[in-house]
Parts: C-alpha cells; sequence; structure tokens
C-alpha cells in the first residue's frame, strides 16, 4: 500500500532535552504542537544500533533458540540469535557475528526478510531480520554480559512457543512466524 499522497508530519518540536543518555541508548524530552494543535510533550527512547535477529534452520527443519535472563523483565526468555548491530554497518555482516557470537553457527545461505521497527510509539528502534541457512557449527562466542543457553528444535515447535506466549520478544515472534509463512508452517 502507498502513503497517502498528503501524508505529513502533523506534529511540530518546540524544544528538546536529553534527560538520560549511555552507550546504547539517548532519552529525549520533547516539547511539541501535536496534529490537533494543542501543547503537549512527547517522550523518545533514540537506539544508537540496529536491532539484528536471526532464524537460522538447518537442512532438517529445526531452528535454534537462545535462553537468557533479561534484566528489564526480571525474566528469563527464549529468544531467536540477536543483538545489537553497528549503525553504518551492514545489516548482514552484523546479523553473521551475532548469529556466530551466540550460537557458534555460520550460514552458507541468507536472505533478508524484513525491516521492521519495534516499538515506533515511543522509539525509532529499527530492525532487520535475517532468515540463514545452510548452517554448519563453530565455536559460540558470547560476549562477557551474555550467559547463554542454545536449544535445537524443530521449527514447527518454536512456532508453538510463540503461539503458547513462551516466546514473546517482538524480533523472535516477528520473524518465526514470518519464515513459518514462509515455509508453510
Amino acid at each position: 500500500m502507498s502513503l497517502p499522497k498528503d501524508a505529513h508530519n502533523p506534529w511540530q518540536t518546540q524544544s528538546s532535552t536529553v534527560v538520560y543518555e549511555n552507550n546504547w541508548i539517548k532519552v529525549q524530552h520533547n516539547e511539541v504542537i501535536n496534529p490537533s494543535g494543542g501543547a503537549g510533550i512527547y517522550g523518545m527512547v533514540h537506539f544508537k544500533n540496529k536491532a539484528i535477529g536471526i532464524i537460522p534452520i538447518d537442512a532438517d527443519g529445526y531452528t535454534y533458540l537462545v535462553g537468557q535472563y533479561r534484566y528489564p523483565l526480571n525474566e528469563y526468555s527464549w529468544e531467536i540469535p540477536e543483538g545489537g548491530g553497528i549503525i553504518g554497518q551492514n545489516p548482514l555482516e552484523n546479523a553473521q557475528r551475532e548469529l556466530l557470537e551466540e550460537t557458534g553457527l555460520i550460514a552458507a545461505k541468507w536472505t533478508q526478510i524484513a525491516r521492521v521497527h519495534l516499538s515506533n510509539s515511543v522509539s525509532d528502534e529499527e530492525g532487520f531480520l535475517f532468515l540463514a541457512e545452510d548452517l554448519t557449527q563453530a565455536q559460540a562466542q558470547p560476549e562477557e554480559t551474555e550467559q547463554l543457553k542454545t536449544v535445537k528444535l524443530p521449527l514447527s515447535e518454536a512456532i508453538e512457543m510463540v503461539m503458547r506466549s513462551e516466546i514473546t520478544d517482538s524480533l523472535s515472534v516477528m520473524g518465526l512466524l514470518k519464515v513459518a509463512r514462509m515455509k508453510g508452517i
């Protein structure tokens, strides 16, 4: 579907203040004029990297999930291999690095399956999803902040985990459901 001919930004920024910043995010407080012409505020989180997610599928139809404890959620999370991609670097290069880092897998065949925005009402975080196939196993290289567990399971089982809300990470849900549709599952 194409954009409407009259598509334009109805928001006007009056002022913007950075209220918090670190190596990964910047939080802004904006004074705005909203689309109806009234004064308002808008908080925005700017991400300093791209979200990268990979759905690895082997020749037998198995995929790989990564489990880890997620500090902001205060709970354990099963996810596709994913991480932060360096801005300015090709998303595919970031995906190849993340897959090797988290699972030790190297893929000979790569397909970009989606470009997504993860929470566009409050952030500018952009993500890229890839299907990785023709896999070979090497040694995983997790970062020092990662305590990961990797599991291999049928793609259909990972899809059922999404449907039972056992996988809640947005990149994982989007990527797994898109691959399921592509593969006819």
